[in-house]
This record gives structure tokens, sequence and C-alpha cells, in this order.
């Protein structure tokens, strides 16, 4: 899998560094060269005479007490790829930044080399505004985050931050370096879209495009050319170019105006299925009584790709609510090659959170259920899926 291949593996200091003397033997098992930069913090978690041993080289600590004069550069130069697991909140924080005060963001910072962060933190830490925008920096400075997952953490918590195992670190690392959706082109649409009732109110949803913005940066991290068709913040990702929109009219429109000329196409937005037959000009006053509003159906989005001749492979989702019966439905009935269900009143699972519970449908109506996941590790398994599936000839 990564045979010759030479890792940078940076460790910085939390208590999932135990799980990073894994990682190395599992890198080398997968036939890569590695070596390790380690945090001053690093080393009051695990030693670096088990990442020598493991190795075969003993890891670099700081800047001064190195026979290297630039032991950074050289580290950063000869990396064909750099892996940071655990990312502490501070490290990111740095990274974020580029605030080179140790040897890891150093090596980080001098590295011209696909970047792979396992974040590891409490809940608390990572659902703070101040980790999420430097979440969203490296992100659009092109790092590939993976993680965290949900499960026990340090002091008996559970929650959303523990560090990913490490083959799925391995695994996103050789899809770095594979870049398998190289030349693919890919249409993703999120969010929800708003129909105006009159200028200041709307019918809508409660759908906040987190599981579109993950599918696309997924994508994109895998080297497709990614069009987000979203009426939500999106991400800021290289390789991913943004139509933004508002109703469901216009994600239609913008939608099918790039769909044909796509490989692949992943309908993810929750779009309103009826909107105001005649929205008013003016704001309705509360002093002329309650309005009647008549509503009339919107376009069938994901219809209109389905009927393309040729059409992109076709993705779908359908949030439910209680049982699953409708994705099945969905699934079976409306010519698509995937259908993902969730049950959004399902705890997780819904709107507006980081992880989701999912169902895959194929058209013959089998189904794979995932365990709760994040929706970054949901975006993953389903390019996975879409790649074993989707023959491009």
């Amino acid at each position: 899998m990564l045979t010759g291949r030479r890792i940078v593996l940076g460790v910085s200091g939390g208590v999932a560094a135990y799980k990073a003397a894994y990682l190395a033997r599992r890198l080398m098992e997968a036939g890569a060269k590695v070596r390790c930069v380690l945090t001053d913090a690093a080393t009051e978690f695990v030693g670096a005479q088990t990442f020598a041993a493991i190795t075969g080289e003993y890891p670099v600590v700081g800047f001064f007490d190195e026979a290297d004069v630039s032991p950074h550069t050289t580290l950063g130069q000869w990396a064909d790829a750099m892996i940071i697991a655990p990312a502490t909140a501070a490290t990111m924080a740095k990274l974020a930044s580029g605030l080179s005060d140790n040897v890891l963001i150093g090596t980080a910072l001098a590295a011209e080399a696909p970047l792979v962060v396992a974040p590891a933190m409490h809940t608390e830490m990572w659902s703070k505004p101040a980790t999420q925008r430097n979440i969203a920096e490296i992100v659009a400075d092109g790092a590939i985050v993976v993680g965290p997952a949900v499960g026990p953490l340090a002091g008996g918590d559970v929650g959303q931050g523990r560090m990913v195992e490490p083959e799925a670190i391995v695994a996103a690392v050789a899809a770095a370096l594979t870049r398998e959706l190289d030349g693919w082109r890919v249409l993703v649409t999120a969010g929800g879209t708003r129909e105006a009732i009159d200028p200041v109110r709307y019918i809508g949803n409660r759908s906040s495009g987190k599981m579109g913005n993950a599918i696309a940066v997924e994508a994109a991290s895998r080297g497709a050319d990614v069009v987000l068709v979203t009426s939500a913040p999106p991400p800021a990702m290289a390789g991913v170019s943004v139509i933004s929109v508002e109703t469901a009219q216009e994600m239609a429109e913008a939608t099918w105006a790039q769909a044909g000329d796509c490989d692949v196409a992943v309908m993810a937005a929750a779009v309103a299925d009826f909107r105001p037959k005649n929205p008013e000009a003016a704001k309705l006053r509360r002093n002329e009584g309650l309005p009647a509003i008549d509503l009339e159906p919107t376009p069938d989005v994901l219809a209109g790709v389905a009927a393309m001749e040729p059409r992109p492979f076709l993705v779908g989702f359908a949030a439910e609510t209680g049982s699953l019966d409708g994705a099945l439905r969905k699934a079976t009935s409306k010519d698509i090659d995937l259908l993902v269900g969730n049950d959004v009143a399902k705890t997780g699972s819904g709107f507006a959170t980081d992880t989701n519970e999912v169902t895959v449908y194929t058209p013959d109506g089998s189904a794979e259920t995932w365990p709760l996941l994040t929706k970054r590790e949901v975006a993953s398994r389903l390019w996975d899926r879409i790649i074993a599936s989707y023959d491009r000839g």
C-alpha cells in the first residue's frame, strides 16, 4: 500500500500518543519508511526510544539538540507525506496560525507534501468555536483532517474527540498519495433551501450543510475537481468550487447545468418539497389576520439528474424520522445508484450535528447500516463505496 513511501509521523502531547506507536508500526507494515518528530509534551506520554525501536530511526525532538543543523527542513524535504497524530487543540492552533515554536510545526511548514491531521481531545475542547475555526483554516490550507471519532476519552468521558484508529489514518495517507479521484469531476449539493413567504419569512428546514460539505472536502482531498451547489456556508478547500443558491429552483437550475459534465453527483441537500405559490411582495402583518398560504411543488432536483442521458453516477440522500422505509422506497424507485438514508430524529444523527448514522441502499433494496460516525468518516466510507461501485470506463 505504501511501499517505499517516506512518511514523517508527528506526535504531539496527548494521551492518544500511545496510539501513535502502533500507527508507526502499521505504516512500517504497509511498506513505508517512517521518521518521527515529537513535541516535548509528547515525550511525557511515550518515550522517544519507543519510536526509535519501531522505525529504526531516532525521532527528532527539538531544533537545537540534533546533529542536523536544520532538522525541520531536512524532514520536510524528505517526506512524501506527513501525519500529525494525535493533533492536540494547541498543535492545531499553532498549525493554523503558522506558529512554529516547536520542531513538529516547523517540519509541517517546511514540508511540501500531503498533510494528514488526526485530532484528539475532549469533546468540550473539540466543540469550541476557536478549535472549529482552526480546523477550517487547516482544511483551507489543504490538510486532510480525519476524525475525531466518537468513543471513550481520557478520564472516563465518552463523546466526540477520540483519535481515529491507526488503520484509518494509514488509509487516509494512502488515499492522499494515490489521489484516486484525480481527473474526476464531482458535483455535490448541500444545505436546506429557503422558499419565500414574504421578503422576511420563508419555508425551510434544519439542514446545516455539514454532511454535504464533508462529502465535498473528502472528494477534493482525494484529487477530484468538485463543484459544490449549496445554500449553507461552504468549506474553504482547495479543489472545491462553490455555487451559492437559496431556493429549490435555483438549486435545480445550478445542479442541472453542472451535472451533465460530471462523473459523480452526490445529492446531499435537503431540498424543500413545496413552496408558497404566490409569495407576498411586502411583509405580512399580524394585525392583518392569519394569511392563507397556497403551496405548490418545487422541482425534483434528484429526478432531473436521474433523467439525463447520459447521466453521472448518482447518489441520493433521504432524511427520515423513525422508520427508514421511505428511504428504501426512494432507493428502489428513483433510478439512482446509491441512496443514503438517516433518521434525523435519532440522537447524533440529526441536522446540525457533527455525527451521523446512515444506511446505504442499492436499487435492488439491499442495505448496509453503518455505526454512528463523524460526518467526515461517513463521507470517507461513502467515497470508498462509490469508487468500488462506479465503472468510470
